[in-house]
């Protein structure tokens, strides 16, 4: 029985590895549907082995495989070798694989009948899902959800969200799951089942015939500036002054036509205290054309002595504006709340830095700023700001939406991983944040992947990856009514709490009334 056991997590490791294949940039969505049938077939078919290391074995396979193009970073820019590299990325996949060990423990440890045990693996599931968005900061990169923008599912996305369409694919293939055993086993169907299965594709195909936004005629001219600098170059002392002329050069000739020109995360390759004359200039320039400019920024706070991750916007503010509003420290600014572990700063870094280059990288003690900001306004128009990683975390995009909000602005660095796939996962997620919003993202980056997405989650513009370019476009502003606009993530966190509890006390109920007991080992 061991070596059964054993060759089970193998094959769900190998499953699991198939990941990459589900995410942009291949996003063959059918996949991750029969990756987790098998999980789910094999926790049904085999009670008796260890759910949790069953479910921590997929989940390795999953996110080793499908997060590998961190290493990417780690080798060329954190100064340690190809092999320590790779063993990071593996100890990264084998502590996120504990949240789906947790999943399917869970699931084994408060079941009481067999069919139990299958459908208590979704709201198991959403819980430790949303364990992993928030403990250690958070990392819900690769969830379930993602792979799914293409799929008839995606119908939930502006209602339920991401996570609460993950959560519905893991429900409808447990449901078939218990079916199929039932109708191999020649057993009466479940008719709970049967109507659970019939209102979710229902829903599913009524979902594709509403529009969850309304087009106005409002409309914003942009002006999106890839730069693409090479990452050994963006700090170099010596590249300053090319880097900051280069974004100069290609801006310039769409002072005129453009409404806002926006440039990548720390486009500006100095603190803002030390480039108060570039940046006033520019202010005085695209005013003149009655234009704004949005640009990241790397901010140092002398008084606070802190390091600030920043978004600002120079130019005019409204559109009756005749002089740019920029002077240093100025309100209209965005300083990133959610930062990135090890980039942006250092747990434990008493300890860690000293051990290797990784933990020292240029700028990697940032000071985080509100989880609530103003939206920046240029020429008019709101924006909601989202740095690099935090678009990732549509909790916080949410509480940063307001009535005024017209676009979603990303502006992001992902010359850190080089011609991997983890650019093309980081736009399908702010595609991602579109669809479930019903809001457009604009999303700048230095090297690619600069895009403009629209409400359907659909790119409308795009730049090639790896070269310097301006994309122009007129983008259509949406009034968003989205469902999960309005209420989050709380009905399936509502839902999946009540169908817990429910499945966990009516089955023990029915298993003490000498139902068809099977003790799963935990």
């Amino acid at each position: 029985m061991k070596a059964i056991f054993w060759l089970l997590c193998l094959l769900l490791m190998l499953a699991g590895s198939l990941s990459p294949l589900a995410f942009s940039p291949y996003e063959f969505w059918l996949l991750p549907l029969a990756q987790f049938s098998l999980l789910l077939f094999i926790l049904d078919k085999y009670p008796h082995f260890s759910a949790f290391k069953l479910g921590w074995a997929f989940g390795l396979g999953w996110f080793a495989s499908g997060l590998s193009w961190v290493h990417v970073s780690i080798d060329q820019f954190g100064g340690l070798p190809l092999a320590v590299s790779a063993l990071m990325v593996l100890l990264l996949g084998a502590y996120l694989a504990l949240f789906s060990g947790l999943a399917a423990w869970l699931a084994s440890r408060f079941s009481y009948l067999v069919n139990s045990r299958i459908l208590l693996f979704a709201p198991a599931w959403a819980l430790t899902e949303w364990l992993r968005s928030f403990l250690l900061t958070g990392f819900p990169w690769l969830s379930l959800g993602y792979s799914q923008l293409s799929s008839p599912f995606a119908s939930w996305l502006p209602i339920l969200g991401e996570y609460g369409t993950s959560v519905i694919v893991v429900l409808c293939l447990s449901c078939l799951v218990v079916l199929s055993r039932q109708i191999m086993a020649k057993q009466i169907l479940s008719r709970s089942l049967i109507l659970t299965m019939v209102i979710m594709a229902l829903a599913t195909l009524l979902g594709h015939t509403t529009t969850w936004y309304q087009v106005t005629d409002k409309k914003v001219e942009l002006a999106l500036v890839q730069g693409n600098i090479e990452q050994q170059n963006r700090w170099a002392p010596e590249k300053m002054w090319p880097t900051m002329l280069k974004y100069l050069d290609l801006s310039r000739p769409h002072y005129e036509q453009a409404d806002i020109i926006i440039w990548p995360e720390a486009a500006v390759p100095v603190i803002e205290k030390h480039a108060n004359d570039y940046l006033s200039d520019i202010d005085k320039a695209v005013s003149i054309q009655k234009a704004a400019l949005v640009t990241g920024v790397v901010d140092y706070n002398f008084d606070k002595q802190s390091y600030f991750n920043s978004m600002i916007s120079l130019g005019i503010k409204q559109p009756e504006d005749t002089l740019g509003h920029y002077q240093y420290d100025h309100s209209n600014r965005y300083s990133k709340h959610h930062l990135l572990p090890i980039g942006e700063f250092v747990p434990f870094e008493s300890l860690l830095r000293p051990l290797a280059p990784i933990f020292d990288l240029p700028h990697s003690s940032f000071k985080r700023g509100d989880f609530v900001q103003d939206n920046l306004i240029a020429k008019g128009f709101h924006l909601l700001p989202a740095l690099c990683y935090e678009i990732v975390f549509p909790e916080q995009i949410r509480a940063n939406i307001t009535p005024n909000t017209d676009f979603i602005l990303t502006l992001s660095n992902d010359a850190w991983f080089g011609s991997s796939v983890g650019p093309h996962q980081h736009l399908q997620i702010a595609r991602m944040r579109a669809k479930e919003f019903g809001i457009p993202v604009v999303r700048v980056t230095n090297n690619g992947i600069t895009a403009i997405v629209n409400a359907e989650g659909d790119i409308v513009a795009q730049a090639p990856q790896f070269e310097e370019a301006v994309v122009n476009y007129s983008l259509a502003i949406n009034q968003s009514m989205t469902p999960f606009l309005y209420w989050g993530n709380w009905p399936v966190w509502i839902l999946c709490a009540v169908g817990f509890s429910f499945l966990m006390v009516v089955n023990r109920k029915r298993a003490v009334n000498n139902s068809p007991v099977v003790v799963a080992k935990s």
